[in-house]
């Protein structure tokens, strides 16, 4: 029997935490591991208990034509990263030293809080248009802060 690596198996998590995102233009789910355990998981869409995009008419960004990677504070959801984040700080779990998997690759707004909130290591499937936040991690990984490594599904 072949067993999925570690990195293929929490991608997999990743990938299934993504089918309960609420936004209307692209689905990410996120899970943040340390020391092969899952801490906190979380999916793009509106802050708790509030309105989702679809309930609200549709997705704002879209009706204005702003192209993906762009302009994300305009957007009413919280990114996948920053749930996991927000997730670990609500249950008062370290996210020191931790590894996060995520479908797409973070924002520069998500790259920040990850550094920031000490993930060592980024494991992400799909690429995202933003350009910041490759630089940001290139000298991330220059200082040895984090270490970052696209795991795409097989045939992709």
């Amino acid at each position: 029997m072949a067993r999925p690596s570690w990195d293929e198996y929490f991608m997999e998590i990743a990938r299934l935490v993504a089918t309960r995102s609420t936004c209307l233009r692209r689905s990410v789910g996120a899970v943040l591991i340390r020391d092969k355990t899952i801490l906190t998981t979380g999916y793009n869409g509106a802050p708790r208990g509030l309105k989702h995009c679809e309930e609200l008419g549709g997705c704002y960004r879209e009706q204005l034509g702003v192209p993906s990677g762009e302009r994300q504070e305009i957007c009413r959801g919280t990114h996948a990263e920053q749930n996991a984040i927000a997730q670990a700080a609500r249950v008062g779990v370290s996210t020191k030293d931790s590894t996060l998997y995520v479908t797409n690759h973070p924002c520069n707004i998500c790259t920040k809080i990850l550094i920031n909130a000490g993930v060592k290591r980024i494991v992400y499937a799909e690429g995202y248009p933003d350009e910041l936040a490759r630089y940001l991690i290139e000298e991330a990984q220059t200082r040895d802060l984090l270490e970052v490594r696209c795991l795409p599904r097989e045939g992709d």
